[in-house]
């Protein structure tokens, strides 16, 4: 289906300006360039084109609310400029599978100042020597590179730090504390009983 038409179905009688969330997933772009999207979706905050054919982004339209890009597996070399216009509030960038190749190539996101979680994965620059130490030096404003910190901790489905959804810290240390406690309990009563058993075996 081509992207245009898929775009149209997903407004379901909806007018642009009242959609928040938009998935044109395996869809497929006439000529490799954004199709059927306008500046009329004000209020888009997440937008996924997963493997629709797109070799640039050049067509994109300004989306100024747009906080969450999903383009991976397609064919985008380069021109990331167009994301620091068209959408300069983007927060989380995935870029997985395509091809990018120089660390250069990601420069312009230097721009994108609220950018924490970036995702590169099978992208041939992922493969470059340390590629980690790299990106995060090049752009210090992010959190997660491919869903991991700089100390390799992992990022939660919401993109925030796992340690943050936690409960009030000193919960679980209490009740690993009980835990502890029950478990010395159980053990002084085992050697009880042993003791018992081996009185009555001598006797």
């Amino acid at each position: 289906m081509e992207m245009k038409k898929r775009i149209s179905l997903e407004l379901r009688n909806r007018s642009p300006t009242e959609v928040g969330e938009l998935v044109v997933d395996n869809c497929r772009s006439s000529d490799g360039e954004v199709e059927g999207l306008s500046e009329e979706f004000t209020e888009l905050e997440v937008l996924s084109m997963v493997n629709v054919g797109l070799s640039s982004l050049s067509k994109m339209p300004l989306l100024p609310k747009l906080q969450k890009l999903e383009v991976s597996e397609n064919s985008i070399g380069g021109g990331l400029n167009t994301l620091v216009e068209k959408c300069p509030g983007l927060t989380h960038l995935n870029l997985s599978s395509n091809k990018l190749k120089e660390l250069s190539s990601l420069e312009p996101l230097q721009s994108l100042k609220a950018l924490k979680s970036l995702d590169l994965y099978g992208c041939d620059v992922s493969s470059l020597d340390d590629y980690r130490e790299r990106v995060f030096q090049l752009l210090p404003q992010l959190t997660y590179l491919d869903g991991f910190d700089q100390e390799d901790n992992e990022a939660s489905d919401n993109g925030e730090a796992p340690s943050e959804e936690a409960g009030p810290p000193g919960d679980d240390d209490e009740e690993d504390e009980d835990d502890e406690e029950h478990g010395s309990e159980e053990e002084e009563v085992g050697l009880s009983y042993l003791m018992k058993d081996g009185i009555q075996v001598c006797h």
